[in-house]
């Protein structure tokens, strides 16, 4: 952990209360300046701390804007957490991290992407401050190794994260988009990085983007929305990843949250597939989060990728 992260959480858990530098120093075993230093990194990353003479430092107000210490501190697994003010692809800056040696989970965080991305080569627009844009790096040490599977249970991870802090009523629309009242709130974009020599999964990538507060979205997006909600992104990212690894240990059911929450079963959809559009009902999502449907002669059909959307949209 960094001096920073450790400052942050010691004066969180002293909150409204003074805190020495000397007793900072001497509590982690660095040199006062140091100490100095890491008030200061904390104080522009938004952070309001008040520094008084002879007294100390106190947490006086956590601010809303995104910080990487504020984020591990609220974590309940081991994850390491990196903070980009902006930068092109949360997931495709994964994919250039975790191509360096190590192996720990890790949390990628940005206040803007330049060049979001979503499923089939789709853009997911993410300007600054207004959302979240997030990608959690996991090692298939978990059940999470196939990436529907992953991409559902990242799905309810948001809703429930949501759920947590609002009172809405989100449906999913399989198999990776977060509906509220008609309009799409969030996104996921999951990969699986692959080892050529073992032909196993080494790695999966969970993208997830949510709109909170964008008041403007491009006219490419029609359906987007947002929550509208005052929830502090900080306390948000953290709940996701939560719930995301609390579905991975096995910790609760999750599919039968997905089922009951689905925006298609019983509809009448379209399927994209290899540039073609074939028009099915939705029947069922499987327990390994796959669709299962009924095409227009009666054959029954279980997907395990590609894009629908409802006929009447």
């Amino acid at each position: 952990m960094s001096l920073k992260n450790d400052i942050y959480t010691y004066l969180k858990q002293n909150a409204g209360k003074y805190v020495s530098g000397q007793e900072l120093a001497g509590r982690f075993a660095k040199s006062r300046a140091a100490v100095w230093k890491a008030v200061k990194a904390l104080q522009a990353d938004g952070c309001v701390i008040d520094a008084v003479n002879n007294r100390g430092y106190k947490l006086v107000q956590e601010s809303g804007k995104i910080s990487a210490e504020h984020v591990k501190s609220l974590l309940k697994y081991s994850a390491d957490v990196i903070y980009y003010e902006s930068i092109d692809s949360t997931n495709s800056q994964a994919k250039r991290l975790i191509a360096q040696p190590g192996g720990e989970n890790l949390l990628i965080i940005a206040n803007r992407q330049t060049d979001g991305r979503g499923r089939g080569n789709k853009s997911f627009y993410s300007p600054a401050d207004s959302g979240i844009y997030m990608s959690l790096v996991l090692h298939p040490n978990s059940s999470l190794q196939r990436a529907v599977t992953a991409t559902t249970a990242a799905a309810v991870a948001v809703c429930r994260a949501i759920e947590h802090f609002c009172d809405f009523k989100l449906q999913i629309k399989w198999v990776n988009d977060i509906y509220l009242n008609g309009g799409k709130v969030a996104g996921i974009l999951t990969e699986a990085i692959t080892d050529f020599e073992s032909m196993c999964v080494s790695s999966i990538i969970i993208g997830i983007g949510v709109n909170i507060n964008t008041e403007s979205f491009p006219a490419g997006a029609p359906e987007a929305a947002s929550l509208g909600a005052d929830i502090n992104r900080n306390e948000l990212i953290a709940e996701i990843v939560n719930q995301i690894f609390e579905i991975a240990d096995g910790g609760r059911e999750y599919i039968e949250y997905y089922k009951s929450h689905s925006m298609v079963i019983g509809k009448d959809i379209i399927i994209y597939e290899n540039s073609a559009e074939t028009p099915a009902r939705a029947i069922a999502v499987e327990d390994s989060g796959a669709l299962r449907v009924r095409l227009a002669g009666g054959e029954i059909k279980t997907l395990t990728s590609g894009t629908i959307r409802l006929k009447q949209q």
